[in-house]
C-alpha cells in the first residue's frame, strides 16, 4: 500500500517535479482497486495528507529558490554600487515576535528580538570628520526585499553624500519560512525599522542624529507613515511615495488572494471585517492624529495600478481633519509607469525624483545636494 509519510525529499533531486503525478497516480490506483464507501473515505484522507504534504514542498521548495534569488541579488549590489559606496549587511534585533506567533510562555527562546538583516550604504567619499546625514530606506510589498530595482535611486542618493541604511523587516522574502511568517504587516515590523535607524546611529559616529530622514514607497511608504507617527522625534524628515495608507479600504478593492496574506493564521488571523479595529490599528489614515508635524512629502499617481489614488487622498483629507500642518503633497494625474512612476528612469520620472531630493535636502543638508 502506499506510504504517503514519505517526503518527497526522499526521492532523487531531478525526479522532485514528478512527486505530485507520482501521488496521483497512487492514490487513482488505490481507488480502483479498493471498492466501498469506507475504502472512499480512507481515499480521501489519503488526498488530504497528499495535498498538505505537496503544499509543504511547494513552499519550502519557493523558500529555497528566494533564498538563491537573495543571494544573488546581493552579489549585483556590490557590482553595481562598490564603485560608488562601502557595503555591508548587517545582522541586527528588533522586538519579539507578536504573542500570536508564539502562543507558547514556556518554549524555548520565548520572548527573544526578532533577528533580521539590514543594508547599509555608505558613500566612498564621504568625509567623516564631521557629521553627515542617515536616510532610512523601507522597503515595499506585502512580501518583498530590498533587491537592485534600487540601485538607480541609490546611486543618486549615495552621490548626495546620504547614507542609506535599508531594513530586511520581518515578513521579507530570500530569508526563508521563518522570517517570512513573521510578517506583521502595519504592526510590529514598523518597529524593525526603527531598530535600523538606533543601529546606525549607535554603530557609525560619523552620523548625526539630529539628521536622519525616512522615505519609502508603497508598504515602505507605509512604514515613513507610521515610523513618522510613533516616533516622530527621531526623523528630521520625510517622504512617503502612494503609500499603503487605508488596510479598510484596500481589503474592499483587492482579490481574496491578497486579502488571504492578512488572514492567514500567522498574521493578523482575522479579516476586516472580522476585526475592524485592528485593520485601523495598522492604517496611516486611521493614525493621523498621532502626526506631530515632521516635514513630510506625500506622493500618488492618479493610474496607479496597486495603491489607488483614494488611499492616498483618505490619508490627506485625515491629517487636514485633525487640523495637522507640517505636510506637503502631490496628486500626479496619469504619469506613466503608474504605482512606480517617480523611481523609473525616463525624464519626467527623474524630474519628479528631484523635487524629492531637494525637498530631503532642505532638511538634511547633504555634502552635494542635487540641483
Amino acid at each position: 500500500m502506499f506510504d504517503s509519510s514519505r517526503p518527497c525529499a526522499d526521492i532523487p533531486p531531478r525526479s522532485v517535479n514528478l512527486c505530485p503525478r507520482i501521488f496521483a497516480l497512487t492514490a487513482l490506483l488505490f481507488a480502483l482497486l479498493t471498492p466501498g464507501p469506507v475504502a472512499a473515505q480512507e481515499l480521501q484522507g489519503q488526498i488530504d495528507q497528499l495535498r498538505e504534504q505537496i503544499g509543504r514542498q511547494a513552499e519550502s521548495t519557493r523558500h529555497r529558490l528566494d533564498t538563491i534569488s537573495r543571494q544573488v541579488d546581493d552579489l549585483l549590489f556590490f557590482q553595481r554600487l562598490g564603485d560608488l559606496a562601502e557595503i555591508d549587511i548587517a545582522w541586527i534585533t528588533g522586538p519579539p515576535l507578536t504573542k500570536q506567533q508564539q502562543p507558547n510562555p514556556t518554549a524555548q527562546g520565548f520572548n527573544n528580538p526578532f533577528r533580521f538583516f539590514t543594508y547599509v550604504f555608505i558613500p566612498r567619499e564621504l568625509d567623516r570628520s564631521k557629521p553627515q546625514p542617515l536616510l532610512v530606506l523601507p522597503h515595499g510589498g506585502v512580501h518583498g526585499n530590498f533587491d537592485t530595482r534600487y540601485v538607480t535611486l541609490l546611486r543618486e542618493l549615495l552621490t548626495q553624500g546620504y547614507t542609506v541604511v535599508a531594513p530586511e523587516y520581518r515578513g521579507s522574502t530570500g530569508y526563508g519560512g521563518r522570517t517570512y511568517r513573521a510578517i506583521d504587516y502595519g504592526g510590529v515590523e514598523i518597529e524593525d525599522t526603527y531598530a535600523a535607524r538606533n543601529y546606525m546611529l549607535d554603530t557609525y559616529d560619523f552620523l548625526d542624529k539630529k539628521r536622519v530622514g525616512i522615505l519609502g514607497w508603497s508598504h515602505g511608504g507605509l512604514h515613513t507613515l507610521m515610523n513618522v507617527f510613533e516616533h516622530g522625534d527621531a526623523y528630521k524628515v520625510a517622504f512617503a511615495g502612494v503609500p499603503v495608507s487605508d488596510l479598510i479600504a484596500r481589503m474592499g478593492y483587492k482579490s481574496q488572494g491578497y486579502r488571504d496574506l492578512y488572514s492567514v493564521d500567522y498574521h493578523i488571523g482575522k479579516s476586516a471585517d472580522q476585526d475592524v479595529e485592528e485593520y485601523r490599528r495598522r492604517s496611516p489614515s486611521w493614525n493621523a492624529h498621532k502626526y506631530d508635524g515632521t516635514p513630510l512629502l506625500i506622493h500618488t499617481n492618479t493610474n496607479d495600478e496597486d495603491v489607488n489614488v483614494f488611499e492616498v487622498e483618505r490619508l490627506i483629507q485625515a491629517l487636514k481633519a485633525e487640523g495637522k500642518s507640517g505636510f506637503e503633497y502631490e496628486i500626479f494625474k496619469d504619469i506613466p509607469g503608474g504605482h512606480t512612476f517617480d523611481r523609473m528612469d525616463f525624464p519626467r520620472s527623474r524630474e519628479i525624483r528631484a523635487k524629492i531630493w531637494k525637498f530631503l535636502a532642505k532638511h538634511l543638508n547633504p555634502e552635494r545636494p542635487a540641483r
